[in-house]
């Protein structure tokens, strides 16, 4: 097993919770598991540390997790990017750049994210949300914008992980999907960037780590809901 393959066992096994935020990652133990020497595990670890899911500390390697105000930086660039790839994929669809099928996808991945939240199965609804999520990035035909938009959804879920709970408003929550997955079709650039923002807007706040200075989104039904 070389390097890279170390690296991306090793980073799913973050991701995933197989290894928290504060657990420790000795080279030694490491490299027993995934039986091989140590120097493709310190690598990988090195790439692991570039990423910002761990940190050397005195006690070795451990997992790194945001503290508050960096969690808050994260939730806050993660809107505004998430804003910028909606509006992309919106002017994507209307210059016909995007095949149907795709669309068809992610609209098929929100209503089982639906009746995946609904079943409580907080694992599955969090990692399919990230999915979804990733696929709108997919659509801007950004990979600057979609990569870094991945580095972000991997730290904010290690630093987050132990605090997963049920959403308090599923409902507004699928209707935000939904409502984001409209405003592409139908080639809408400005519908699209606000619904989006506002959802990431109202994430942020509803698990405690809004940016300062942000509010929830504006509830006013003649508005376009946020997704």
């Amino acid at each position: 097993m070389d390097a890279d393959t170390v690296y991306r066992q090793l980073r799913e096994q973050i991701i995933s919770g197989v290894y928290r935020a504060g657990d420790r990652l000795p080279e030694v133990s490491l490299s027993t598991a995934l039986a091989v020497s140590r120097t493709p595990v310190r690598e990988a670890l090195r790439r692991l540390e570039s990423d910002g899911l761990v940190r050397g500390s005195g006690r070795g390697v451990t997992v790194a997790g945001l503290s508050t105000p960096d969690l808050q930086h994260a939730y806050a660039v993660r809107g505004a990017l998430e804003a910028l790839t909606a509006e992309l994929a919106a002017e994507r669809q209307r210059a016909g750049r995007l095949a149907p099928a795709v669309l068809a996808d992610l609209e098929a991945q929100a209503g089982q994210l639906e009746e995946i939240t609904a079943a409580g199965d907080l694992e599955r609804a969090a990692a399919l949300n990230r999915r979804f999520h990733h696929g709108i990035a997919e659509l801007a035909g950004n990979p600057i914008a979609a990569e870094i938009l991945d580095r972000l959804w991997n730290q904010i879920t290690v630093s987050t992980r132990a605090s997963l709970a049920p959403s308090g408003r599923p409902d507004a929550v699928a209707a935000e999907h939904r409502d984001l997955l409209a405003a592409i079709k139908r080639g809408d650039r400005t519908g699209a960037c606000q619904i989006a923002g506002r959802h990431a807007s109202a994430t942020a706040h509803e698990v405690g780590e809004a940016p300062a200075g942000t509010r929830p989104p504006d509830a006013n039904p003649s508005h376009t809901k946020e997704a």
